[in-house]
């Protein structure tokens, strides 16, 4: 990989694995639900609607599995998500997002996904969904149980979005998707965002922590993410999908002082063991030709979800 592409990947760990973090110091500071995604999504349309102008023709005849992706990927996770941090840490939601991709494997074999799962896969789904049930378990049982299944239902989310885009989607650029995307979320949000203005102006802190999540880990992230792949491709480029939760996880206890405790580091060494072993593709599995192309993230989270789809036409490098 060349120094331009290892630049690349290194700004896309940090920029997807740093959302929750942002989340935490924004609705700690006061910024209701509906204003945090509202701003995020109106923001980041605004800085990528000028850049997509010119791959957007024709992408109204897409406009229901638009609608749908725009749904599982931003509309409704982003809430969830979102609210599931008034409850339960940064590191905590970063982790569990981080078992997207395996439940993305689980969700294609319900839809008919007829690649063959070798040993191998299933053993890192046993792995991953052991990880999670590591680190929800001790939540559940100290009554952050809506926060939880919250995060778990956005990683379902972000495990069904990707199929759309492969099945429905894989001839629109990155760029007009995203923004297009983006704005039709804004709109949703904008009702319930005016409704819910907060009456006194938050801290520079917490606009601090927005103007983050808008415009860095939103808009550029999609400018970079979109780079990163015409560098490398997209199988190498979606490896840093696996270096999220690790940022996530770093800077809740680095930054916010989250506990780090022996459930913590052995869910995060099962989810992440889980997904790589069950996201790859066995060598001895058919091969679909398919276009890959890369979903939108939380914080990447996303973006995860989408690597079994791509590794079907890629190895894993």
């Amino acid at each position: 990989m060349t120094r331009r592409g290892w630049l690349l990947f290194a700004l896309m760990s940090v920029i997807w694995g740093i959302p929750y973090l942002l989340i935490k110091v924004a609705v700690e500071g006061g910024v209701p639900v509906p204003v945090l995604v509202f701003v995020r999504t109106a923001v980041g349309a605004a800085v990528l609607l000028p850049l997509a102008v010119r791959g957007a023709r024709g992408l109204h005849r897409h406009w229901r599995p638009l609608a749908a992706f725009a749904a599982l990927e931003i509309i409704v996770p982003w809430w969830l998500l979102t609210d599931a941090e008034r409850q339960i840490s940064s590191s905590m939601t970063g982790l569990l997002i981080a078992a997207s991709p395996i439940i993305a494997v689980l969700v294609g074999r319900l839809a008919g996904d007829v690649e063959r799962l070798g040993r191998r896969r299933w053993a890192g789904l046993g792995v991953g969904l052991a990880g999670v049930a590591v680190l929800a378990a001790p939540g559940l049982r100290g009554g952050n149980v809506l926060s939880i299944v919250e995060v778990l239902l956005a990683a379902l989310c972000y495990g069904i979005a990707p199929l759309i885009l492969a099945r429905r989607l894989a001839d629109v650029p990155v760029l007009p998707l995203s923004a297009v995307c983006l704005g039709g979320a804004a709109l949703v949000y904008a009702p319930p965002a005016v409704l819910s203005w907060p009456a006194a102006l938050p801290s520079g802190r917490v606009l601090a922590a927005l103007a983050g999540l808008a415009v860095v880990c939103t808009a550029a992230a999609f400018v970079i993410f979109a780079a990163l792949i015409r560098e490398v491709g997209v199988s190498r480029a979606l490896v840093f999908t696996y270096v999220n939760p690790v940022v996530a996880v770093v800077a809740g206890v680095l930054l916010l002082g989250e506990p780090l405790t022996v459930p913590v580091v052995a869910a995060f060494t099962l989810i992440l063991g889980g997904s790589v072993l069950a996201t790859r593709r066995d060598a001895t599995a058919p091969t679909t030709v398919q276009r890959p192309r890369a979903p939108m993230a939380a914080g990447r989270v996303g973006a995860v979800a989408s690597w079994r789809t791509s590794s079907r036409s890629r190895s894993h490098t």
